[in-house]
């Protein structure tokens, strides 16, 4: 017998709400069985919530995780999916590097104006004009 899942078995593993995962199936990127009211979930089920909350971790928006989810479902399958991910992982990095040097940037300016603060009170406390 295959294996099954029910929403609540995925959301303790994955340490997600029931909530989350009912969405990421409104948005199609899950699609378990329903048995009455139940959701069934199958282990390619289990997978897609895996890769969908990586895919969230490393960053990337819910439509780019479904490009590289649908990828795998599709001919040429995996090497097309790697390949795929192999360059939204460029551009992740691509992005993160700016923010990376956007932020060093900041952090400089933030010195500076926090330097001349700084001295600018310690000047109008010797001069002993305090407000």
């Amino acid at each position: 017998m295959t294996e099954r899942f029910s929403i609540t078995d995925l959301s303790r593993e994955f340490d997600v709400t029931t909530r989350t995962i009912r969405f990421y199936e409104d948005e199609g990127l899950l699609t378990p069985e329903r048995q009455g009211q139940a959701r069934i979930y199958r282990p390619r089920d289990r997978i897609r919530l895996k890769l969908i909350l990586r895919g969230k971790r490393l960053g990337f928006s819910l439509k780019e995780v479904a490009e590289i989810i649908d990828l795998y479902d599709s001919e040429p399958g995996e090497v097309a999916q790697l390949r795929h991910f192999l360059d939204k992982i460029a551009e992740r990095r691509a992005v993160l590097a700016q923010q990376r040097e956007d932020i060093d940037i900041i952090m400089g300016e933030l010195d500076a104006v926090e330097a001349q603060c700084r001295a600018r009170l310690a000047t109008a406390t010797a001069d002993g004009s305090a407000d």
